[in-house]
């Protein structure tokens, strides 16, 4: 079959995937399948591979049996004002320009993680914004914006500009560190030369233990701060690890008032959390383990997401805030509509949250007991135009105030959970992409036609395939990939993330 430029893999006529290819695949001998795939992957030799791609390939070579789950890295977040220079400490410390660095507060607007080393030894470094300094409330926003950093830290860097002291704000998150019972390291940046050390001194105030001079912008005393973070930094994160058989964590999430702690109370079966006809009641995200379907169940209640997040102050800004931070520590979100309304802009922000977050999706129907049949078709109409993108997540139609159906919410979340959790054997995984590839080739782009070499499912949680590849392939084309991925294997109720490696031929 020769490729077509006109080939589009979004459109709506395109066939259902040929049921005999599934069928060849469930029949294809395991063994022959990974010779196939050892071939394939002996062909990358010809390739220049960067130390990554080895690693990943490595893996791959070793099959689902020789996975290892490694220790999470211990976490370390960075935290202050605007402007004292914690995206410029961020490069300092990766040794590379990655964080956005400019001369105007608040230009980092979320919170931003990246992989670091320092001596030998491997952790996560979490950048630090999201605030849109006013003056009405920089101080809640800067120690809201802290807290949840720190909720998710193992130690903390707290930055503050040695030429400007400790300000009123300082003392905002000062107030919060000292609580947290995390290891906090004191930073003196912008300390350019021993002149500036005196001024230093002066920020033991604050009564977090000894002040570290540095300049981030010249790496002045930046080694001596990283040797003293390495004495309180855990070998492995306590806050990111992996819970083995642990009860799956689940964060119930959605706008204000759509029914979340009600959800919550009627599964635990108690009034755990306060409910009140007022939206936004919830502030903090209240942890539950409930027994569910006979199995125990970790129980996130989040405070509604409110729109524009970022003119928000006090409570409901914090009530945001803690909504994503519940999401990142969640396996699974279960993201509750409210029938009798329309699906707002809002709702369908909060579904791309939990994509951008790469957890499991179930999308939880509630007050279903109050629909009426006019009602019921607006709301299949928009269920199929607004939430097309996610019509692979299990959808459970309940009445949170009743009780009506919460036992299917259940099977829903294991279906969820098994597809976040799925792996494909590469030799299987190797197979299908040549059918694929045999059923569409790629369109030629520019006189050439970019082949896939090899595939490989680099993680779970969720599915990520990495394709190594002669050419850019474009995004319809990884799309169309998803799709028959989908219909083979399923993956109801997890993203799936396909990802590119494109790499040229060794020169003889």
């Amino acid at each position: 079959m020769t490729a077509r430029d006109d080939f589009d893999p979004d459109d709506e006529e395109l066939d259902p995937i040929d049921p005999a290819i599934g069928e060849r695949l469930a029949a294809l001998d395991d063994a022959e399948a990974e010779q196939r795939a050892a071939s394939l992957r002996q062909g990358l030799s010809d390739y220049v591979l960067d130390e990554e791609d080895l690693d990943l390939l490595e893996a791959a070579a070793e099959g689902p049996e020789g996975i290892t789950y490694l220790p999470a890295l211990p976490v370390l977040a960075i935290v202050g004002r605007p402007n004292v220079g914690k995206s410029a400490l961020v490069n300092r410390i990766l040794g590379r320009r990655e964080a956005v660095v400019e001369d105007v507060p608040g230009v980092t607007r979320d919170r931003v993680t990246y992989k670091a080393e320092w001596m030998g030894r491997r952790f996560t470094l979490v950048d630090t914004g999201g605030w849109e300094p006013d003056a009405s409330g920089i101080n809640a926003s800067v120690a809201a914006q802290a807290e949840v950093a720190v909720d998710l830290a193992d130690a903390v860097l707290f930055v503050v500009d040695v030429n400007v002291g400790a300000t009123a704000t300082d003392e905002h998150v000062v107030k919060m560190l000292r609580t947290s019972r995390k290891p906090v390291v004191l930073v003196a940046n912008k300390s350019d030369d021993v002149v500036k050390d005196p001024q230093a001194a002066e920020l033991w105030s604050l009564g977090l233990g000894e002040p570290w001079p540095v300049s981030a912008l010249h790496g002045r005393g930046v080694a001596d701060l990283l040797d003293h973070v390495m004495t309180v930094l855990p070998e492995v994160s306590a806050v990111a690890k992996e819970e083995v058989g642990g009860p799956r964590r689940v964060a119930i999430i959605g706008r204000p008032n759509v029914g979340k702690s009600s959800l919550l109370n009627k599964a635990a079966g108690e009034e755990r959390v306060v409910v009140n006809e007022l939206a936004g009641t919830t502030r903090d995200p209240v942890d539950e383990n409930v027994e569910l379907g006979g199995r125990v169940w970790t129980f996130v209640d989040t405070a509604g997401i409110r729109k524009r997040v970022h003119l928000q102050q006090g409570a409901d800004f914090y009530a945001s805030l803690r909504t994503s931070a519940a999401l990142e520590k969640a396996e699974v979100a279960v993201v509750v509509l409210d029938v009798t309304e329309p699906i707002s802009v809002q709702d369908l922000r909060i579904v791309d949250l939990v994509l951008e977050s790469g957890r499991a999706l179930v999308l939880a129907y509630n007050k279903w007991d109050l629909l009426d049949d006019e009602r019921r078709r607006y709301l299949e109409r928009e269920i199929e135009q607004d939430l097309a993108h996610v019509a692979w997540a299990p959808r459970v139609n309940i009445s949170a105030r009743t009780g009506r159906h919460l036992e299917k919410l259940v099977p829903a979340l294991e279906l969820a959970l098994e597809s976040w959790d799925t792996r494909i054997p590469t030799g299987k995984l190797n197979a299908l992409v040549a059918e694929l590839t045999a059923e569409h080739p790629h369109p030629v782009r520019g006189g050439k036609q970019p082949r896939i070499l090899f595939a490989t499912q680099a993680a779970t949680r969720p599915p990520t395939f990495v394709l190594f590849t002669t050419g850019f392939l474009d995004p319809q084309y990884r799309r169309f990939i998803q799709r028959r991925l989908r219909e083979i294997y399923g993956f109801e109720g997890t993203p799936i993330v396909v990802n590119m490696r494109v790499r040229e031929k060794r020169k003889r």
